[in-house]
């Protein structure tokens, strides 16, 4: 690559910024990835991580081992903190605190989201998010000592507070993760856990202010989803807003109730990364309630059609802030930016081809809206099975998962029961307030 080269920096290896890299292998351009883990995530299968199905690196490779073979991409492994777009650069802070100016002739910024605790982040600390890899090893290891602290209690109450699982969003995340523990606690640690604790004493308890699970979804396949969490055991408490979270479980409305909980899980809500906020301030860019910033058409920002923004961080006619959005923007910026360099016409604005939406209920079943056509039971299930092993990187990564899948399904075993930490260091401070 000489120094002559157009400098593509991609603040993000997720889904979009992954995309657009991987799109540009072909261009006369030199890329560069900037992301503050080595890793890329696919986060739709996080809560199999929590539950103890998946090994974390099968759902997380190595963002060097994705792009090895491609010349004109290289991977720095650091946090990008500030945009400057006067003399276009961005500020990054290296893993061992140094800071470096990354100079860039065209930017993508493909930074994602996080959680949303609605001006509560005190909850944080109780109410564990899901949106990390290291969030999903820490759940695996709280869920899993919780059922050990059960088998240990003294009391049957203290036994009962340490068998709740309380799980705060009924969207797809948390839909999700209730069938995924319930069916954990219910044919896994069965047999684990024999004498010592009862399974049809375990809580799984789904809650969420709206009234209805997967909101986004036809009413015909809430109604299933919702039937089918009752199947498995799972309690759906809908229409209750939570008002306050604590080491000993959640308050909500209507009233003053209190659900007595030891493990709380939070996948309520999302909202822009922070660096979209720094994104903004850089550009004059706007943004939406959730600090999603406002982009053109092409996904560039207003003012400055050399930087592009994609995936959960940007609001664009309403396109929902999954892969499959992500994915199709960072590919279709590729094509953008390879059309300038070329001198020819720019393509059509961008624009998303929704192929369905789908959320997995239970080992055996899931539900889908596939271009209208609706799908549940084992249908759906394998047609859930086949995007996400598709969206997946890397045929071994495919491979594995698709073992395990078949493993649980054949033999209801989850090979990944691992505590991390020690059993002191699993202590959680009770914050009960009367």
């Amino acid at each position: 690559m000489t120094a002559a080269a157009h400098r593509v920096v991609i603040v993000g290896a997720g889904f979009g910024g992954l995309a657009a890299a991987r799109a540009l292998k072909d261009a006369p351009v030199e890329v560069t990835v900037v992301d503050r883990m080595n890793h890329h995530l696919f986060q739709p299968l996080l809560y199999q991580v929590a539950t103890a199905l998946l090994p974390p690196g099968d759902i997380a490779p190595a963002i060097r081992d994705v792009l090895h073979g491609q010349r004109n991409a290289k991977v720095l492994l650091g946090e990008v903190v500030g945009f400057d777009t006067t003399g276009k650069h961005v500020e990054v802070v290296l893993s061992d605190g140094a800071s470096r100016e990354l100079s860039y002739d065209t930017l993508v910024v493909a930074a994602g989201a996080t959680d949303s605790y609605f001006g509560h982040d005190e909850w944080r600390e109780v109410a564990r998010p899901m949106k990390t890899l290291a969030d999903a090893i820490d759940l695996r290891s709280r869920l899993l000592s919780a059922f050990e602290n059960a088998a240990a209690a003294e009391s049957a109450e203290e036994c009962d507070r340490w068998m709740t699982i309380a799980i705060v969003g009924a969207g797809p995340t948390g839909v999700e993760l209730a069938g995924q523990v319930a069916a954990m606690a219910r044919r896994t640690l069965r047999k684990q856990f024999r004498g010592l604790l009862d399974p049809t004493r375990v809580r799984v308890v789904l809650m969420d202010a709206v009234d209805s699970v997967l909101p986004p979804f036809s009413p015909k396949l809430r109604e299933h989803t919702k039937r089918t969490l009752e199947k498995l055991g799972v309690e759906v408490l809908l229409g209750k807003k939570v008002t306050d979270v604590d080491g000993d479980g959640v308050v909500y409305e209507p009233g003053e109730q209190r659900l007595p909980a030891r493990t709380v899980i939070w996948s309520a809500g999302v909202k822009a990364s922070p660096l979209a906020e720094e994104l903004a301030k850089a550009t004059g860019a706007e943004s939406d309630r959730k600090g999603r910033v406002l982009v053109r058409p092409d996904c560039a920002i207003p003012e400055h059609p050399e930087v592009f923004a994609i995936g959960d961080m940007i609001s664009l006619d309403e396109i929902p802030g999954v892969a499959a959005p992500a994915i199709q923007e960072g590919r279709y910026v590729a094509k953008v930016i390879s059309a300038r360099l070329a001198g020819n016409p720019a393509p059509e604005p961008f624009r998303y081809n929704d192929r369905g939406t789908m959320a997995t209920v239970s080992p055996g079943d899931a539900v889908a809206d596939v271009r209208g056509l609706k799908l549940t039971g084992l249908i759906g299930k394998l047609a859930w099975v086949a995007v996400h092993l598709a969206f997946l990187v890397g045929w071994r990564n495919r491979a594995a998962v698709l073992f395990k899948w078949a493993w649980l399904v054949t033999t209801g075993r989850r090979s990944q029961r691992i505590i991390l930490e020690p059993a002191h260091a699993q202590k959680i401070t009770r914050t009960h307030r009367s």
